[in-house]
């Protein structure tokens, strides 16, 4: 059976009328996240909405972002969403003006167990079961993800490349002139998570990774450490302080406009 995303796939639809610029922004929780709780995406101090007052200010357009993200979403979660959600390729993706992917974050993440057993928590049954079940896990992880030294990730580096990849891929068939970002890892100091051993490997891989398949990536890693070494971050030791929304919001902005194909004020108009 043919799915609506690969009949979009093959009509590759042009860009619907719009007025204001867009830019479509696939993501984790880190878009709407911030150092005591999630927030509404509308809320300015976001750093997608950072991103977009930057864009508005630069080029004097009104300027939005769209937004689709999840708790916990890796690679694989956005290569679903764009794919299986008609609300990204069918309205999302068509008006976008830019795209900027924003995943990776969740899979360098260490491991006490396999993705889908942890995942699997979520349907136990009976919810007293669940409860003790989830209660140990979190009591458990830890230790262990300690113990192995994070050998074990949320999502294997190859399946990260290889979903980033049918991101890219598909977004470049449905719009093959879009400008699209792509950002690194994050780094974290979490307890939660209380190995790093896995985050340079993966800002190396996904260095490697866009320069293969020819993609612009931004480097977070700057962006963010000095609000983790500040301690504005959020006690998990994952999300960003409202210092990093708003570093991170300028600097995509930056470089989205430097990816304009015809000029800022064109582009984002």
């Amino acid at each position: 059976m043919t799915s609506n995303f690969d009949a979009a796939l093959t009509s590759a639809p042009a860009p619907l009328e719009r007025s204001p610029a867009r830019v479509f922004v696939l993501g984790d929780s880190l878009t709407y996240h911030g150092p005591d709780q999630a927030e509404r995406p509308s809320d300015p101090r976001l750093w997608p909405q950072v991103m977009a007052s930057e864009l508005a200010s630069t080029t004097g357009t009104h300027s939005r972002s769209d937004l689709a993200a999840g708790l916990g979403w890796t690679a694989r979660d956005g290569w679903w969403a764009l794919t299986k959600d008609p609300r990204c390729w069918g309205e999302l993706l068509p008006v976008a003006d830019a795209v900027v992917v924003a995943l990776g974050g969740m899979d360098q993440l260490p491991a006490a167990i396999p993705t889908y057993l942890r995942e699997g928590i979520a349907v136990v049954r009976p919810g007293g079961l669940r409860r003790v079940v989830r209660r140990t896990y979190r009591t458990c992880a830890p230790p262990i993800m300690r113990l192995t030294g994070g050998r074990l990730r949320q999502l294997p580096q190859a399946a990260t490349d290889r979903y980033l990849t049918r991101i890219v891929t598909a977004v470049r068939i449905l719009r093959p002139d879009i400008p699209l970002l792509v950002l690194s890892p994050a780094p974290f100091r979490s307890r939660y998570y209380p190995t790093a051993a896995g985050h340079e490997p993966a800002r190396a891989a996904c260095r490697e990774w866009a320069e293969r398949e020819r993609v612009e990536l931004l480097d977070l890693d700057p962006l963010v450490w000095p609000g983790i070494r500040a301690g504005t971050a959020n006690p998990d030791g994952l999300h960003w302080g409202w210092d990093t929304h708003r570093a991170v919001g300028q600097a995509v902005a930056q470089r989205l406009l430097t990816l304009a194909p015809t000029g800022p004020a064109e582009e984002f108009q």
